[in-house]
């Protein structure tokens, strides 16, 4: 079995959504290159201050430079020990979910276990165009798609036919997971109860984005999500897999802090022009201040949304140099996440299920028994022999949100 750091209760992290923005103090553009190399280095960094997540977004437009996830992530994975690495949206809508298979079992491989992805249907409407997709086919094809996802890494030989692409014959995806044991699917939301609806469905966690709403809204996409998780009789609604986004800047001073984040802010491609960081900080869970201010926060999120297992922060967007994000990472690896682990941990209920790693899912999957390895069959065209413990019954068609049902 492959090794894999496991955590006691949750996971702490940093995300991207890798935007080359304009720096609004000395009118500074990094270049594609420096950004890239400038991402490498904050990854890197995450796990020498003793954060467990870096999660990389997607895209295929300026002026985002993340257009290939995995590779960025492999030659990251590469370079770490420890860190899990995820992504911050998989566009599950315009990607081939064969290909999706293949390239995050293999990243799985090449690090050792320490990979989960996050999909999503993106925030960029020409995308599906330019993939050969109809944006208002957006959510039957992210349904369709997963189910075809799920299917391919749980089951060695597939026979399937959808919608939207041709259909597969005795198809196998390779390499197979490692240890018989597929990646962890986040599904990753702002405004979709559809997508709650999947997340839970199928098991799998639910990732509330909780950068740009207010938090009721969000405590209704989880409330849900926790709900229908239950119901399809995975567990209780305490102990559905949930992840929560956030975004701090911080110093000693809080008036400093606000100082200086103030133009990066007001400059902010997503934001900015828009409501004050005042306004914005008091309608959103960003946070600007003292680190003590952002333990006092986040250490509430609890209230909010119930226990959870990831807790990913955006620290790298609208334009911040390398040196500022490291300076960042520094404050939240050494004064603020040492006290959200002890505080978030407080209390927590026995029942309430650790953040899932490889390790912790192969476990559960295999007990004390040796995890499957596959084994190419030299004669066959299936490729593999033998079961998957993970091997389960796919999705029917039909229900409501598309998703087949199963009665509690």
């Amino acid at each position: 079995m492959s090794e894999s750091t496991t955590w006691s209760g949750m996971q702490f992290g940093i995300f991207t959504v890798s935007d080359i923005t304009q720096d609004p103090t000395d009118g500074h553009t990094p270049s594609e290159a420096e950004k890239i190399r400038n991402t490498i280095t904050m990854a890197k960094h995450a796990e020498e201050v003793g954060l467990d997540v870096f999660a990389l977004g997607e895209h295929h437009n300026p002026p985002f430079w993340s257009s290939s996830p995995t590779t960025t992530l492999a030659y990251i994975a590469a370079q770490t020990e420890r860190l899990v690495l995820s992504t911050a949206t998989t566009l599950i809508t315009t990607n081939d979910p064969v290909k999706i298979a293949e390239d995050y079992a293999m990243l799985q491989h090449v690090s050792g276990g320490r990979t989960d992805l996050m999909l999503g249907r993106g925030n960029t409407g020409p995308v599906y165009p330019w993939f050969g997709k109809d944006i208002r086919q957006g959510l039957p094809l992210a349904i369709e798609n997963y189910n075809l996802l799920h299917r391919l890494w749980r089951e060695d030989v597939v026979d399937w036919e959808g919608q939207f692409r041709t259909p597969l014959q005795g198809f196998t995806s390779t390499p197979r997971p490692l240890d018989g044991v597929a990646p962890f699917v986040w599904h990753g939301s702002i405004r979709t109860p559809e997508i709650a609806e999947q997340a839970a469905y199928y098991g799998d966690g639910f990732f509330a984005n909780n950068i740009f709403w207010p938090a009721e809204h969000y405590q209704r996409l989880i409330t849900l999500y926790r709900q229908r998780y239950a119901h399809y009789g995975h567990g209780t609604p305490e102990q559905a897999i949930v992840g929560l986004g956030g975004q701090v800047f911080m110093n000693a001073s809080s008036q400093e802090a606000v100082r200086r984040f103030r133009p990066y802010f007001d400059n902010a491609p997503v934001y900015g022009h828009g409501p004050s960081l005042e306004d914005f900080s008091e309608m959103t869970p960003l946070t600007v201040g003292s680190p003590q201010q952002v333990i006092d926060r986040y250490a509430g999120m609890r209230e909010l949304y119930g226990d959870y297992q990831r807790q990913l922060f955006l620290m790298d967007h609208a334009g911040l140099p390398l040196k500022t994000v490291l300076e960042q990472l520094d404050i939240l690896g050494g004064e603020v996440v040492p006290v959200l682990r002890k505080e978030l941990q407080k209390n927590r209920p026995e029942n309430v299920p650790d953040a899932p790693t490889h390790a912790n899912r192969v476990a559960a999957a295999y007990g004390d028994d040796a995890p499957r390895q596959a084994v190419p069959g030299a004669n066959r065209g299936d490729n593999l022999v033998g079961d998957s413990p993970y091997r389960d019954t796919p999705a029917p068609a039909g229900a409501a949100f598309g998703l087949g049902r199963k009665e509690a």
